[in-house]
C-alpha cells in the first residue's frame, strides 16, 4: 500500500493530522470520509481540493466515503462563511446527489468490481427520523458546552457577532455536534475511522472523533488540508461570473480551462501538485521546464490540460484548446465552424454584436453593408470601401474583397458571422 499522508505532504495538501493516523492506515485498508454540500446540483473547483484528497486516499489502497450533507447542508456552519440555508425538499435533494455522484465518478471508481470502490452516502437517511429528544439524550449530553465554546470556529464566530452586534444561533452552535454524529453513524455502520476536510473543519471534525471515543468507545482520527489561496489575494475557484462550476451547462470546458491556462506561475507550481494525479519527478521536470521558458506557460498548459480532461473530457479539453487559439492563433473557417455555439460565445466574450435578419443573408447580404450600415463595425461605407481596397477585412478568418457577399453557407452554428478588421478588431453579426 502507497503511504497516503506521504503522497500529501509532498503535494503541500497536508494541514493537521491527529497522532497515529500515519500509522493507522498502514496497517490495512481503512475507510475515510469527507462531507459535500447538496445545496446545488453541481460541485465547483472550491470542491475539488476534498475531491483530489479521496482520489488519492481511493489511489492509495483506501476505501473513499463520500457524504452528502443532505441534513448538514439545511443549516448553516459557525464559520461564518454561510448564511443558514434553506431547507430542500427531499425530490430536489436526491436530484443533487446523483448530479454530484456522477460528478464525482469521474475521480472515484464506484464500481462493483473494484475491491476499494468508493461509497456515497447521505445523512439524511439516517438523521431524518432522529428526534430532537433523542439527540439530545443520545449524543448531546456527551459533549460539554465548555468544549463546544472552545472551538475556534465558534470563538471567532461570536467575536465577529459581538463586533456587529447579532448573534450566533443554536442551530450553527450545534452544527459541530450534527456533523460529529455523522463520524460516529459511519464509524459504527461503515468501519469508518478516519474523517477528511479543509482546515476550516478542523474543530468539527475534533468533535466526532471525541463522540466516537465517548460513545463508540473507538479510536478515530482527523486529516486536514490548507484552504486554497491564490497568491495575488483574489478568491480562489471564483471567475468574473462568480462559481468555476463542474458541470459544462453552469460553466463550459472552453471557460474551465480558460481558468487554469490563466493561473500565474505561483499558483500553477502550487495547483499542479494539488489537482493533478502527476508524480513528483514529473512535476519536478516541468517546473524547471517551466522556469526556463516561463513565456511559454509550460505549467500552466499542462494544469489546464490535465484538469479539464479529468472533469470533463479529451474531446472538450481538444475543443478548448483549439478554442483557446481561436484570437491569437491560425484558425481557418473551417475550424471556427467547428464550435459549438456556446464555446463560440465565450471565445468572442466580450466582441461587439450586431443583429441582421436572416431573409437578407439568405438573399446574400453585400460586404459593404454587413460591415457599415447594417452592424455598426466601421463608421461609414466608405471607410468599409476602404478597409477592403487595404486587404485589412476577413470573414470567418478568411480575406474578403469588395464584391463579397455574405449568405446561408457563412453562417457558423447556422447563426454567426464573424467580421474581422485587422489582427485585433472583432465584431459579430448574429443572425435572427
Amino acid at each position: 500500500m502507497k503511504n497516503f499522508i506521504q503522497e500529501l505532504q509532498w503535494r503541500g495538501m497536508i494541514h493537521d493530522v491527529t497522532p497515529g493516523a500515519e500509522e493507522h492506515l498502514q496497517e490495512g485498508v481503512r475507510s475515510a470520509y469527507i462531507g459535500f454540500d447538496p445545496t446545488a446540483d453541481s460541485l465547483h473547483i472550491g470542491n475539488l481540493v476534498p475531491i483530489m484528497l479521496l482520489a488519492h486516499f481511493q489511489r492509495c489502497g483506501h476505501k473513499p466515503v463520500a457524504l452528502v450533507g443532505g441534513a448538514t447542508g439545511m443549516i448553516g456552519d459557525p464559520s461564518g462563511k454561510s448564511d443558514e440555508r434553506n431547507l430542500l425538499d427531499e425530490p430536489t435533494l436526491r436530484h443533487n446527489q446523483e448530479a454530484v455522484r456522477k460528478q464525482l465518478s469521474q475521480f472515484l471508481d464506484f464500481s462493483d468490481s473494484c475491491d476499494n470502490a468508493a461509497r456515497m452516502v447521505n445523512n439524511y437517511d439516517w438523521m431524518k427520523n432522529f428526534t430532537f429528544l433523542q439527540f439530545i439524550r443520545d449524543v448531546g449530553k456527551h459533549i460539554t458546552v465548555n468544549y463546544m465554546m472552545a472551538k475556534d470556529s465558534v470563538k471567532n464566530r461570536i467575536a465577529a457577532d459581538a463586533e456587529e452586534s447579532s448573534g450566533m444561533s443554536f442551530t450553527e452552535f450545534t452544527y459541530q455536534l450534527v456533523q460529529g454524529y455523522d463520524f460516529l453513524h459511519l464509524f459504527n455502520n461503515e468501519n469508518c475511522s478516519l474523517q477528511m476536510g479543509g482546515s476550516d473543519q478542523w474543530g468539527n471534525i475534533l468533535t466526532g472523533t471525541e463522540l466516537v471515543r465517548r460513545i463508540g468507545k473507538g479510536k478515530a482520527f482527523a486529516v486536514t488540508c490548507p484552504l486554497i489561496t491564490k497568491a495575488d489575494g483574489s478568491k480562489f475557484g471564483k471567475s468574473e461570473g462568480g462559481n468555476v462550476w463542474l458541470d459544462p451547462a453552469r460553466t463550459s470546458p472552453y471557460k474551465f480551462y480558460q481558468y487554469w491556462l490563466n493561473s500565474s506561475d505561483e499558483d500553477s507550481e502550487k495547483y499542479i501538485r494539488i489537482f493533478t494525479f502527476l508524480d513528483e519527478p514529473a512535476i519536478d521536470a516541468l517546473i524547471s521546464e517551466h522556469k526556463e521558458a516561463p513565456h511559454q506557460r509550460t505549467l500552466q498548459k499542462r494544469l489546464a490540460s490535465e484538469i479539464t480532461s479529468m472533469v470533463h473530457s479529451q474531446t472538450e479539453l481538444d475543443t478548448a484548446i483549439a478554442a483557446s487559439a481561436m484570437l491569437f492563433g491560425k484558425a481557418t473557417t473551417d475550424d471556427l465552424k467547428q464550435l459549438d455555439e456556446q464555446t463560440f460565445l465565450d471565445v468572442f466574450e466580450g466582441v461587439p454584436q450586431a443583429t441582421v435578419s436572416r431573409s437578407s443573408v439568405d438573399q446574400g447580404l453585400d460586404i459593404v453593408a454587413a460591415l457599415a450600415t447594417d452592424s455598426g463595425f466601421l463608421k461609414s461605407t466608405s471607410e468599409a470601401r476602404r478597409a477592403l481596397k487595404e486587404n485589412s477585412i476577413a470573414v470567418n478568418r478568411e480575406k474578403v474583397s469588395d464584391n463579397c457577399t455574405l449568405t446561408s453557407e457563412d453562417l457558423i452554428n447556422n447563426k454567426f458571422v464573424l467580421l474581422q478588421r485587422g489582427k485585433k478588431n472583432y465584431f459579430v453579426l448574429k443572425v435572427e
